[in-house]
C-alpha cells in the first residue's frame, strides 16, 4: 500500500513542481511517513521518478489502445478529431497526462535519455497503431492514396504535438484557436472533399 501511496503522491508533486522542485521530504510528509521509509521502497528520487514515468507512459498507451478499440468503426474524420479532443480533455482532468506532457517536454537533464527513450517508444507505438487505421481509410477512399498511410499518421502526430505545446504554454482560447486551425488544414489536406 505505501509503495503505491508514495508513487501517487510523487506523481502529484512531480506534475505540479517538476523533478527539481520536488523533494523526498515533501513526498514523505504527504504520505505520512518519515523520509527514510521511502528508501525501503525506492533507492532514491531518480528511481521513484523513473518508476512514475514508466507507470504514466504505460497508462497513456492504454488510453490510446482503449480509444482505438472503442472507436475503430467510426468514420476516420471523427475518429482522428475525437482523439485530439480526448487528449485535450485528459490534460484538463488527468494528472497522468499532465505529468506525461511536462516530462516529455522538460525531462530532468540527468535522466534525459531514459525519459526520451520512453517518449519515443510511446510515439513509435502510436504511429504503428495509426498506420493500419489510415491504410484502411485510404483503401475506403476517405483520403487520397497519393498521401500514403504512414505520411498521414506522421502528419497527424505533428498536429498532436502542436496541440500538446499549446496545452503546456497556451491559454484555453489559444489552444482552441490552434486546434481548430490545425485540424481544419490537416483534414482538408488529407480528405478528398
Amino acid at each position: 500500500m505505501t509503495y503505491n501511496q508514495i508513487k501517487n503522491v510523487a506523481l502529484t508533486h512531480f506534475t505540479d513542481n517538476g523533478y527539481e522542485g520536488t523533494s523526498m521530504a515533501q513526498i514523505a510528509e504527504d504520505v505520512g511517513i518519515k523520509k527514510p521509509s521511502i528508501y525501503s521502497h525506492f533507492k532514491g528520487k531518480d528511481e521513484l521518478f523513473l518508476q512514475v514515468c514508466s507507470d504514466v507512459f504505460a497508462d497513456e498507451l492504454r488510453f490510446v489502445i482503449n480509444f482505438i478499440d472503442s472507436n475503430i468503426t467510426r468514420p476516420i474524420e471523427n475518429f482522428l478529431f475525437d482523439f485530439l479532443m480526448q487528449y485535450k480533455e485528459r490534460y484538463e482532468k488527468n494528472d497522468y497526462t499532465k505529468f506525461w506532457l511536462r516530462t516529455s517536454f522538460f525531462p530532468p537533464n540527468h535522466l534525459y535519455d531514459q525519459v526520451i527513450n520512453n517518449v519515443n517508444e510511446y510515439l513509435d507505438k502510436l504511429e504503428e497503431l495509426l498506420i493500419p487505421i489510415m491504410d484502411k481509410a485510404m483503401i475506403e477512399e476517405k483520403f487520397s492514396s497519393t498521401i500514403g498511410a504512414e505520411r498521414a499518421a506522421v502528419a497527424f502526430l505533428a498536429v498532436l504535438d502542436g496541440i500538446f505545446v499549446e496545452m503546456l504554454y497556451g491559454s484555453p482560447d489559444r489552444l482552441k484557436k490552434r486546434l481548430d486551425a490545425s485540424w481544419y488544414l490537416y483534414w482538408r489536406g488529407l480528405s478528398k472533399e
